[in-house]
This record gives C-alpha cells, structure tokens and sequence, in this order.
C-alpha cells in the first residue's frame, strides 16, 4: 500500500499538536518519539485543545477525538476506538498508536538498521512489549493483574509503593517548578532561591508547556536508554545465547546447565533463554547458567540459578540450601568444591575462582 499523501509532503515547518492542561506519559512520550524522526526532529509543539488550532497542525496525538493514519491523527478517547498493537490486547495510547506506525521508523531513525531488516521487526515487538505496553495500559487504567482476581484470593501488598511508575513520576512534572522560572524561582519548601516567600499566581501557559517539555525529556531518555540496550546489547546476544543453548547437554546430559561466553558488551541471556526453550518445546529445562565475571583468563565465574519467569524473584532451583550464606573455605568445605568464593543467603547466585569450580558446583547443585 502506498504512502498516505499527508506522509509524503514535504513538511518545511511541521507543528505537533497535543493538547494543553494536565498531561500524562502516553502523550510525553508521543511528542518525544515524534521528534526522533527526521522529519519532526525540529518541529514546533502546540498544547492547546481549540480545534481550530488543531487543524493547522501537522500531526496531532492524544486530542482531536480522530485516529485516522491518512491524515497524521492520533487520538485514543473516542467512545469507538479499540485498536491494539498486533498480537496484543492492551488498548493503545497515543504513545502507542505512534509506536505502531511510525516504530519501524523510529528503529531506522535511531540505530540505522534497515526497516526490512528481520532484526528490525524484533526490536519493534519488543520494545512495545517491554516499554510501550506499560504507558498504554496506564494511561487506559489496565492493571497488569486482575483487581478481583487479587482480592478474591486475599492477597494483600506487602509495603506500600504508591503506585510508583515511570507515569507516576510524569504526574509530578504537572507541578514541579518550571524549567522558565528564573534565578530566583520557587522552591520545595515554598520559598524562593533567596529564601523569599515564593508569591502565588497562576501557572501561565508557557510554564506548562515547560513543565510537559520536562516530562517527556524524561521518559524520552527512559526510552533513549531501552532501545539502545536493546540494540546494541540485547539483539546481538541472541545468537551467542542460542550458540550457547545448542551446546548445552555438553555440560549436562540432561541440558540443565547453560555456560555464556564473556562478551565486553555484556550478554543479557534470560529472554532469549525462555524463548529457545519455548521454540524447542522444553520450557523450565534449564536451571543454571554460568558466565565468567571478565574476559581475562583468571576470571572468577558466577553460577546463577533461571528465574521462573522475566523478573521472578523465584527461581527453578535456587542453589542448595546448605550452601546459601556461606562464604570462601567453609563454602569449600560444606559443597565439596574447591575455590568457592561465596552463594547468597537467597540461593540465586554464587561464585567460584575458576570456571570448573564454577560447573562443579552446578553439576552439584543440579541433583540435590
């Protein structure tokens, strides 16, 4: 299908339109994304909700009661919209609806790989799976768990996190001190810089804007860190791990044991881990994965225990308990392992001076 036409003018002065007021993630995060492709990159920003002002906009998110591609309209508060990213079923936000058409260009935008590229549709799926997900969900009032589900099996919080979010955080940019206010602006405490009482008055509309223009540089830089991990470490690790994972029955017949070679730019191993088992149909298999702590010779090697799940604190087989605790000679002495450094009081990690002392302890620990 061809481009839309709006798409294809050439913008020399391109607007983003949003709308004005209380702002939230989503919409911070919209305008930031936006203005990572080279045709926004210096656009203007209008925040106001005059349809007549809207109009004269070259894009607009998160107002306008429109999501319509062909004309560059992205709202998600009309009473019909209902669309998702695809394979997923989390009603989208403005940031969303952004990530889904314009995503593949953003890839390209930020880390030059090519929108056809098959690592491209990867990092797509992914980082709207790992970072876009959240602001949709929030800002539709999606919980990741179900409430009644929660309640009706009496689960209650253990401490008190206040919600705590990347959107909680935006919320307090509505009433932070503007990034305009001069030398002598207003403090925490209600003073000014000069220990003045701060006088009161209304936020005018340029110290809002100042205050959004705050908010999204900060979930821009929360997006700036995701994508380039996950370009520059995360994708490259696929193929070291899935090279890791077809030699694993070499150190355990039953495949339980998993060694990551040492690469500089580090290996984040788990997702892929999941997903190779998954592709093979031995989902849980794997308990233990090794992996040296530098890439000199001498390096110590950590054994850590697989988490259940992504971000679990519960693991498949957490290390023995006698173990978990104990340091050095007395850890040497209760594994039967020499070299043994230490394994934390949790049971999900624990050390050894060589990478044998290292696979000893998990051949060990694999069986009891």
């Amino acid at each position: 299908m061809s481009e839309p036409e709006a798409k294809r003018v050439k913008m020399s002065n391109p607007v983003i339109g949003t709308h004005n007021g209380h702002f939230h993630a989503d919409e911070a995060l919209a305008v930031f994304l936006l203005r990572l492709l080279p045709q926004y990159r210096n656009a203007s920003l209008i925040r106001t909700r005059d349809p007549e002002v809207l109009k004269t906009c070259t894009i607009v998110v998160d107002v306008g009661g429109v999501h319509d591609d062909n004309i560059l309209r992205y709202d998600h508060h009309q009473r019909d919209f209902n669309a998702n990213f695809p394979g997923k079923n989390t009603k989208l936000s403005s940031a969303g609806l952004v990530w889904m058409h314009y995503g593949h260009r953003i890839i390209n935008a930020v880390t030059e790989i090519s929108e056809k590229d098959a690592d491209c549709e990867l990092l797509y799926q992914k980082i709207y799976e790992d970072f876009v997900e959240a602001f949709d969900a929030n800002d539709n009032g999606i919980s990741a768990y179900d409430p009644s589900a929660i309640r009706q099996a009496g689960i209650e919080k253990k401490f008190n996190d206040k919600g705590f979010s990347i959107a909680s955080v935006v919320n307090r940019y509505n009433y932070a001190p503007s990034a305009r206010e001069g030398a002598d602006g207003p403090t925490a405490n209600g003073t000014t810089t000069s220990g003045a009482p701060a006088p009161k008055k209304e936020k005018s509309q340029d110290e809002e804007d100042a205050r959004f223009l705050r908010a999204s540089a900060f979930v821009g830089e929360q997006f700036s860190l995701e994508i380039e991990d996950r370009a520059q470490s995360w994708l490259p690790a696929r193929g070291v791990v899935k090279q890791a994972f077809a030699e694993r029955e070499q150190w355990d017949p039953q495949g339980r044991i998993i060694v990551i070679p040492y690469k500089p730019e580090g290996v984040p191993w788990s997702d892929h881990l999941y997903a190779l088992e998954a592709e093979k149909g031995c989902e849980g298999q794997v308990l233990y994965a090794l992996f040296a702590e530098n890439g000199e010779p001498n390096s110590k090697w950590r054994i850590r225990a697989v988490s259940l799940e992504p971000g679990s604190f519960e693991n498949r087989k957490g290390l023995p308990e006698q173990w978990r605790g104990v340091r050095d000679e007395e850890l040497s002495k209760v594994s039967g392992v020499p070299g043994c450094v230490f394994v934390h009081a949790s049971g999900f990690i624990g050390g050894n001076v060589t990478f044998e002392g290292a696979l000893d302890m998990a051949k060990k620990a694999v069986d009891m």
